[in-house]
């Protein structure tokens, strides 16, 4: 594949790989979507076609060099093509979540001066037309559905077909404008601006360059060899980096095709059509299609649950040994084989795994359980660490040095330092530019030497010189006796199991750890069904009797695994409650990539804490809501507070100064 080895000299934008691809790989597939059931899909000598007739139009409706044009909806060919026309005009593409509130749209637009809008549907129309008159550059929608906008109000809302349409006819008059803009594209200038999730407060612009992008893209494709045979499945948010770097970087570098659902209802099943050979999930997925997978087996026959769980034993001692290439017995490769065509190969299968060569986790820390648990059925799910800031990739894992207790080396042309105080700095090809507007926090993050602070705390292992994260530098603290205390390590063993959704460890600077927790209503409820168990809401089913000691089970089980690192064996929790309702973007509790947001939680259920702590038996509480349509309401609920066993360790063990 000589063409991995050019350089990025000479393509120094994205625009300019779109060049090269459209000539090198005409006739290959770049995009496909699925619309009505069937797979629409455009080479990579059709896909320059039609973003040159949008970035044509765009010049037509007034499209200034430094403009920033918002992009809001689910992952399709159009938005994406919306981000490259953009850039072909020398504007700033600015990527929404699709899934956020008309407030929080109305900050981001508004701080970015958006003039221009390219909506997927009615749905993120109505959304902007709500707020605009609070937008003062706004001027003008372009929408891609025409569904249900026919009696709007089109003085400054346009088709995108049209647009398109009408930069075909104007192609004589402004394709040399065009050319020029494209052009004069540098390798410093902005390629995109993403926003942060928010998790301690605004979110905040970060400018990153076509350097960043193409060098971050062109580094890591190599370094797990990416060619434009790859397929991936483009269905995360588009405003979060990983998509962007994977969808757009990586897919224009490596000249590989990128697939769009149908739906967000349609995605499991899209994905086993499409069965990627690169994918990436955050830890939020895979846990929730292990939960499933349980669910799917605690419904089959007493004989293939014997036949899972006997090979799953199989698959848990040696798959993961097999894939590393490691020396495995002859009659545990046999045991092996036929496990894979008994149960390994048909779930793969199944998950739409079947062709994965190379598969990520990132976002958050993966429980070691889960991890492991994919491996062990052949498939080659690595983690990498990264951030917005970095443009993703800070460090990866080799193929056959891949471990759940680290997150690998660091990525090609990244450095990294860990401070005296244990936080992790590094700095990359990929070091954002600085935030929009903001040079203070810009300054606090990024020195002048280009070194970044990441929040994070963490150490290398003097052995294999792969790095470990512990938890977030500010979550992580210590117990009033002294011990570790870093909530995310024991939340991700409490999310291996199938019932438990979501969890929030507390203990910093108290005499022992307790936790909130959400059920996962599609797991316990199909438990409820098949006990023959009747509910009638998230909250009756949540405070039932047998599911608070099922719960139990499950923290005391954590209890013992984490009282085996003597390090962090002071975080067993003591006491729990499962909350009267799911953990929600929409109230402020989770960020739109559904990172918990500890403060706000600390602070919006101090009174369920404090009774957690008081050695209370029950709380009665109200809280405030978000309904899908935007309107606010109360619940109200007693919660019982439930005692779990610990683990006596002896003296605690001492954090590392």
């Amino acid at each position: 594949m000589a063409y991995m080895s050019e350089g990025a000299e000479g393509l120094r934008s994205i625009p300019a790989l779109l060049q090269r691809n459209a000539s090198r790989f005409a006739g290959r597939p770049a995009y496909r979507e699925k619309e009505y059931g069937i797979w629409q899909s455009w080479t990579w000598a059709e896909a320059a076609e039609e973003i040159e007739a949008l970035a044509l139009g765009l010049l037509n409706l007034g499209v200034a060099r430094g403009d920033h044009v918002a992009v809001i909806g689910r992952n399709r060919p159009t938005l994406y093509w919306s981000m490259v026309a953009a850039q072909m005009c020398g504007a700033v593409p600015v990527p929404l979540y699709q899934d956020a509130v008309a407030d929080e749209m109305e900050y981001v637009l508004g701080h970015c001066g958006a003039r221009f809008v390219i909506a997927a549907d009615q749905e993120q129309v109505d959304k902007v037309i709500d707020i605009e008159d609070k937008l003062h550059q706004f001027e003008h929608m372009i929408y891609v559905d025409p569904r249900g906008l026919r009696k709007y109000d089109h003085r400054r809302l346009h088709e995108f077909s049209h647009v398109q349409e009408q930069g075909r006819a104007a192609r004589d008059e402004l394709v040399g404008e065009l050319t020029l803009r494209t052009g004069s594209l540098g390798y410093d200038d902005t390629c995109v601006m993403l926003y942060t999730s928010g998790t301690t407060g605004k979110p905040k612009g970060v400018v990153l360059s076509n350097r960043n992008i193409i060098e971050t893209a062109k580094n890591s494709s190599e370094f797990d060899r990416l060619g434009p045979g790859e397929e991936v499945l483009a269905y995360l948010p588009m405003a979060w980096v990983g998509d962007f770097i994977f969808s757009i970087g990586q897919a224009y570098w490596a000249g590989f095709c990128v697939n769009c659902p149908e739906s967000d209802a349609t995605t499991l099943s899209d994905l086993r059509e499409i069965a990627p050979s690169y994918y990436f999930a955050p830890p939020r997925v895979f846990e929730t299609q292990l939960t499933q997978i349980m669910i799917r087996m605690e419904d089959a026959s007493p004989l293939k649950r014997r036949l899972f769980r006997h090979y799953m034993e199989i698959a848990r001692r040696v798959g993961p040994r097999i894939l590393d290439g490691k020396s495995v017995g002859l009659l545990d490769r046999l045991r092996y084989g036929m496990g894979q065509v008994m149960v390994y190969g048909p779930l793969r299968n199944t998950m739409g795994f079947s062709r994965v060569r190379v598969g990520y986790t990132a976002g958050e820390a993966i429980g070691p359980e889960i991890f492991d648990f994919y491996r062990a059925l052949g498939i080659n799910l690595k983690q990498l660490y990264g951030q917005t800031e970095a443009s993703v990739f800070i460090t990866q894992q080799p193929d056959n040095e891949v471990r759940p207790d680290t997150v690998g080396v660091p990525s090609p042309g990244v450095e990294i330092r860990i401070a005296d105080s244990g936080e992790v700095f590094y700095r990359s090809p990929g070091t954002f530019v600085e935030y929009y507007q903001n040079p203070e926090s810009t300054a606090d993050t990024k020195d002048p030497e280009g070194w970044v602070a990441t929040g994070d705390a963490g150490f290398f292992e003097e052995d294999t010189g792969h790095l470990r994260i512990i938890d977030r530098a500010k979550d992580v603290g210590k117990m009033a006796d002294g011990s570790l205390f870093a909530p995310k390590y024991v939340e991700n063993k409490l999310k291996f199991y199938p019932d438990i959704l979501e969890a929030v460890v507390f203990g910093a600077g108290r005499d022992r750890c307790t936790a909130f927790l959400n059920i996962d209503l599609t797991a316990v409820g199909n438990w409820a069904e098949r006990n023959n168990i009747a509910y009638a809401s998230y909250q009756e089913l949540a405070g039932h009797p047998r599911v608070l000691e099922t719960l139990r089970d499950h923290v005391e089980a954590v209890n013992a695994s984490v009282a085996e690192d003597p390090m962090l064996s002071g975080c067993q929790i003591h006491r729990f409650l499962v909350l009267h309702k799911e953990l929600d973007a929409d109230d402020g509790e989770l960020t739109r990539t559904r990172k918990v947001r500890r403060k706000i939680i600390a602070e919006k259920f101090a009174d369920l804490i404090a009774a957690l702590y008081d050695g209370s038996e029950s709380i009665y509480t109200e809280t405030e809501v978000t309904y899908e349509d935007g309107r606010k309401g109360r619940i109200r609920a007693t919660l019982t507070l439930m005692d779990a066993k610990v683990v006596p360790t002896g003296a605690p063990a001492m954090a590392a100064e």
